[in-house]
């Protein structure tokens, strides 16, 4: 195959990649903002695509955020590459803070009043995929589908991570609008000046080479007129 890596990564290499890129986060954020300032389309518009694909790393739609952020950026009328490409902010790295400030935020404006310590949610998420689990299997035997765990698990975890994380979400992604829009114009215009620079540039140096081949062509022909003007 033409695109096969020579050398092929191993699981445990894939998995370190995935959390902390080989080069580094810097240099993959510096990338991401390479590859959004070259998109072609107009700075407002790859502006909302940024405020989308900012948003959705907040709300709890994992599996589906990168669809999430297309469907916003569509319904926005924004850059659809635009908002797929900023939703690298949420990672393994970042998602814990995220989903433990969402989760603080929405039990308060809630008024919910339970420990959120990690061994709490963790026995939330485990205790909800256990019975989930079990439901799916009581569709296919005479066991009874049982709900309590993931009620608890919506009423103290899911909900609240939704609510709590809108606010921040829309801060965040109002701030990165803002942010984006005069740098990419501008980076757009600077981009432009130079196409126009390189344009002229090639005209200028044709026009050299059609005036040089001319006077070429002229000097042969006196040339010529020389030698048939000799006795």
């Amino acid at each position: 195959m033409v695109f096969k890596r020579r050398n092929p990564r191993t699981w445990p290499e894939a998995a370190r990649e995935f959390v902390y890129p080989r080069g580094g986060i810097w240099r993959a954020v510096l990338y991401v903002l390479h590859r959004m300032r070259r998109l072609p389309d107009k700075p407002h518009r790859i502006a909302r695509g940024v405020f989308a694909g900012t948003f959705v790393n907040f709300p709890p739609v994992y599996g589906v955020q990168m669809l999430s952020a297309a469907l916003l950026a569509w319904g926005m009328r924004g850059n659809i590459v635009a908002a797929l490409l900023c939703t690298f902010l949420s990672n393994p790295i970042t998602t814990p803070f995220i989903a433990t400030g969402s989760l603080e935020l929405g039990h308060w404006m809630l008024g919910i009043e339970a420990p959120l310590d990690f061994l709490t949610v963790y026995a939330a998420f485990s205790d909800a995929s256990v019975q989930l689990w079990h439901n799916f299997w009581a569709m296919f035997s005479r066991q009874d589908a049982e709900w309590d765990k993931l009620i608890e698990f919506f009423h103290f975890i899911f909900w609240p991570y939704v609510i709590g994380s809108i606010l921040p979400g829309l801060v965040a992604a109002t701030v990165a609008y803002y942010i984006s829009l005069p740098l990419i114009h501008a980076y757009q215009k600077i981009r432009h000046v130079k196409f126009r620079e390189q344009v002229e540039k090639r005209r200028r140096l044709r026009q050299a080479m059609a005036e040089a081949e001319l006077r070429k062509h002229a000097q042969a022909l006196a040339s010529e007129d020389d030698a048939a003007g000799t006795p």
